[in-house]
């Protein structure tokens, strides 16, 4: 069952992790995506990687925490395309200390990325799909966002304000056929550490060590899945976690 082709997707984040193995999902099941990022280079590069197979169709760069410019490209966009589909995928951590001992440009970073800029987009897309009454948000939350733990203070919090705007949004759009979901990633293998702990290559190896943590394409078939059910189903939250991983402070490592 394929309910996707045709449809046209913005992917926010789309140069890396979980954004690129989505977008790469969307154009196999026939999406015609539209890939965001902050690298125009990284970008092109993706589009003529898809392109050769797939119908990835547009790019768009911005940096989504400039609300000016966010509101102008994504406005452009909504001119040029029916968006039925929207992946809130750009979000990020930086910074791991105690909230006494954390740099406030790092809160700022993850505030404007994680909550502002999704906003932005979101609130500038949403009349477009409210106007045509049909359209999907998926939005990128966290184990963290459910459960804090030492040292994520703030990263938490800026999860935790993505599933609740989540949960939010589909009160909102009560009574239209706009669909709203958050998936809630725990322990995931990506670039997503290395931020973290800013550039610290040892400290991010060892987040993942001794045990087997998901990789971006297992998030990627969760929300394509959510996004094909038929049109009267709504998954609003999904918490996906390794099996290794119970919740942030379970996780069965090997014994050395």
């Amino acid at each position: 069952m394929n309910n996707l082709k045709g449809k046209y997707a913005l992917v926010t984040g789309a140069t890396s992790g979980i954004g690129e193995a989505v977008a790469k999902m969307l154009a196999q099941m026939g999406v015609n995506v539209i890939l965001h990022g902050r690298d125009d280079k990284k970008l092109q590069t993706l589009k003529t990687k898809l392109q050769r197979d797939y119908n990835t169709i547009d790019t768009v760069c911005f940096d989504i925490r400039d609300k000016k410019s966010t509101i102008e490209e994504v406005s452009n966009l909504i001119k040029k395309y029916d968006i039925d589909i929207l992946i809130n995928s750009a979000g990020l951590a930086v910074g791991f200390d105690n909230f006494d001992e954390a740099d406030i440009d790092d809160w700022e970073k993850m505030i404007d990325t994680n909550i502002k800029g999704l906003l932005y987009v979101t609130r500038t897309i949403a009349p477009a799909m409210k106007k045509r009454d049909k359209g999907h948000i998926v939005n990128i939350g966290s184990i963290a966002g459910i459960m804090g733990y030492p040292k994520g203070n703030v990263y938490c919090a800026t999860k935790a304000a993505v599933g609740m705007l989540s949960d939010t949004l589909n009160i909102d759009f009560a009574g239209t056929n706009i669909r709203v979901s958050c998936v809630e990633p725990g322990a995931v293998e990506t670039n997503f550490s290395n931020i973290r702990f800013k550039g610290d290559e040892k400290k991010a190896k060892k987040v993942y060590e001794g045990y087997k943590p998901l990789n971006a394409e297992d998030i990627a078939y969760l929300i394509i899945y959510i996004l094909n059910v038929p049109e009267h189903v709504n998954i609003q939250h999904a918490l996906i976690m390794p099996t290794a991983q119970r919740n942030p402070y379970i996780l069965s490592r090997d014994k050395e």
